[in-house]
């Protein structure tokens, strides 16, 4: 069984370099997750669980980040192999010269949303003129409401941008903004429902917005051809099946891997929400799409250029 630790600093030591081509350091993998154990890391946990990686001649552990920003920094700067991040990420990050490829996709579709409460004033998105909305993390949340407002006739100066940190479902239920945009469609609805209050979403990908990948895998470019990403994404893909043809065996698994904390009606929802949502073909590289959102992000002024699409990604035998 693989170890999950959290990491507490901004570096992690590691006692050989992660470019080391001797046969016992190619086949440790140390894995940086986004953020902490939740059913987006459906067929990474479930690989674990069930020996995939070991079957793959792998030894990974799995680190969760007491910073979620640190991760791709960290394979950037080689103290990784393999990081969990985000595709809207992985562009800015290229266009600032972070030497990243994106190796794999964990799921597939946007989870990101802007989400109202559905007996509330906001009907549709033109309804937002005057309001307030609740953002976590600035940048990208703001381009991804400007180009939803845009579709309804409106600007970001039309709204009032509330920064609410992460209590996005708090903000909203207590009326402190009438709308967030980042809610994740997978949990914030869920949590919302739980608490006893019903909640609305509005995709972007329904609302002028490309579609894009919401979690992917990414690695430093000098391994971008490494054997063992192609043995970890053997591993991905066998969970992946795995947990679309047994959901409830593997949601057990899951579950099991961490009672105290994934044990829980929250995650038993976003479980149920999440599996859809996986790649199928975690490997494979929709290169129109990510084409698309890159041309998407330098509209945005998120980027001030493109970067060729095979220099930040790869599509693993």
């Amino acid at each position: 069984m693989t170890r999950i630790s959290l990491l507490f600093c901004s570096t992690i030591l590691v006692s050989t370099s992660v470019f080391s081509t001797s046969a016992t350091a190619a086949e440790k993998l140390t894995v940086l997750l986004d953020w902490f154990i939740n059913p987006d890391h459906a067929a990474i946990i479930v690989a674990d669980e069930l020996g995939y990686f070991e079957d793959n001649g792998l030894d990974v552990e799995l680190i969760e980040p007491a910073d979620p920003s640190l991760p791709p920094k960290l394979v950037a700067a080689g103290k990784a192999q393999i990081a969990v991040s985000y595709q809207p990420q992985l562009h800015v990050q290229v266009a600032a010269g972070l030497p990243l490829t994106r190796f794999g996709t964990l799921v597939s579709t946007p989870l990101n949303s802007l989400v109202v409460l559905d007996d509330g004033p906001i009907k549709n998105i033109a309804d937002l003129k005057g309001r307030k909305v609740g953002f976590s993390v600035g940048g990208f949340e703001d381009a991804l409401l400007g180009a939803m407002l845009e579709q309804h006739g409106l600007t970001l100066d039309d709204v009032e941008l509330v920064n609410v940190n992460f209590s996005l479902s708090p903000s909203l239920i207590t009326g402190q903004v009438d709308a967030v945009i980042g809610a994740y469609r997978n949990f914030e609805l869920n949590q919302m429902d739980i608490e006893g209050y019903t909640g609305r979403a509005f995709y972007p990908e329904e609302h002028g917005v490309p579609a894009f990948d919401e979690l992917i895998l990414v690695t430093n470019n000098e391994l971008r051809d490494a054997p063992e990403l192609s043995a970890f994404m053997r591993a991905i893909e066998k969970a992946t099946i795995y947990v679309i043809n047994h959901p409830d065996e593997a949601w057990e698994v899951f579950r099991d891997s961490n009672a105290d904390n994934l044990d829980n009606e929250l995650n038993r929802r976003a479980w149920r929400d999440t599996l859809p949502r996986l790649a199928l073909r975690p490997a494979a590289l929709d290169s129109r799409r990510y084409t698309a959102f890159s041309e998407f992000m330098k509209s945005q002024g998120l980027i001030e250029t493109i970067a060729p699409l095979d220099s930040y990604t790869v599509e693993l035998p």
